[in-house]
């Protein structure tokens, strides 16, 4: 039916593009619904398997034309297994149907044919990757800023997800936090300055969790580090056995050439009223990346201090951001 290869997914209908997956899938896995609002894509590798909760709105809106689940991808790349849970919605994967395809593969003892699993995830699907990670022991969680549950006997204090009350987290596969007991590590990114993403990481802290704290990094980590470049990086050095929380910080150091990250250091600083932190990054970034936008707002600043008496130190001086 696919075998044109002019026909691209971003061409094709809903119902279309699943069945193309469905097509892919043939001859290494398989591709099928889970209840009405799920469905799971396997493809057979190698004995890693990265395991990857995605929505169907933000694989479709993926701007390099493929249009393929994201774990499909960095797993092909990495020559690694892949799984990918795939919802039609934000639904935090609350589907019993969701939870009797894990009890499937957990009585069919799927996770023991591989060496290595990771499982990953952003937001609720963070909250996904880490609440069934317990149905593989050992394997690697990497969750961006995750929330651990939205009980509001448990977290009362966030509002952002009202239509969730409604929904049971407390029976199985609910409170997450509890589901990384067994785990060999876990990595949980969030931004400290995001107060609900750090009380719902807070909850998160087991002696196997390393919870990364990125400031400035804002609500949307996983859009952040695509635009570093370092997301697939990270997943890869999960998928080798060689993540850490060194390894991280090494890989995070890309924020420094990210002008987006840079522009909301700038944001924060001038909200309080800290001209010369803000210009010394200016000069940094302007300096190192050539960028017209800060050595614009360098000359600004610049002139205000001057007329305070103030001069910026000489380069030399100033630390690397």
């Amino acid at each position: 039916m696919f075998k044109d290869k002019q026909i691209t997914m971003a061409t094709l209908s809903e119902s279309d593009w699943k069945a193309r997956l469905e097509e892919m899938a043939e001859d290494s896995g398989y591709f099928e619904p889970l209840g009405a609002a799920h469905s799971v894509f396997f493809h057979d590798d190698t004995p890693t398997l990265l395991v990857t909760f995605e929505t169907r709105a933000g694989i479709r809106a993926d701007d390099d034309g493929d249009q393929l689940p994201r774990g499909y991808q960095i797993a092909r790349a990495a020559g690694c297994s892949s799984l990918t849970l795939i919802c039609d919605h934000d639904s935090w994967f609350r589907d019993p149907a969701v939870f009797a395809y894990f009890d499937r593969l957990v009585d069919e003892a799927f996770f023991e044919d591989f060496d290595r699993v990771v499982f990953y995830g952003a937001g609720p699907c963070g909250y996904a990757a880490a609440a069934f990670s317990v149905t593989a022991p050992g394997a690697t969680v990497v969750a961006l800023h995750p929330q651990a549950t939205l009980d509001p006997a448990v977290t009362g204090w966030d509002d952002r997800f009202r239509q969730m009350r409604r929904i049971s987290f407390t029976d199985r596969y609910g409170f997450a936090p509890e589901m990384l007991e067994g785990v060999g590590q876990a990595f949980v990114i969030y931004d400290p300055l995001q107060p609900l993403d750090a009380m719902h990481a807070a909850l998160y802290a087991r002696p196997c969790v390393s919870l990364l704290a990125c400031r400035n990094i804002g609500e949307n980590v996983e859009w952040m580090l695509r635009g570093m470049a370092i997301l697939d990086d990270i997943l890869i050095a999960a998928c080798q056995g060689e993540l850490s929380e060194l390894r991280f910080w090494q890989l995070y150091r890309a924020r420094r050439n990210l002008p987006r990250f840079l522009r909301q250091i700038n944001a924060q600083l001038d909200a309080q009223n800290r001209p010369y932190l803000e210009a010394i990054v200016c000069r940094n970034v302007a300096r190192r990346l050539n960028g017209p936008r800060f050595r614009a707002r360098l000359v600004v600043l610049e002139t205000e201090l001057a007329e305070q008496g103030i001069a910026l130190p000489d380069p030399i001086q100033i630390g690397a951001l």
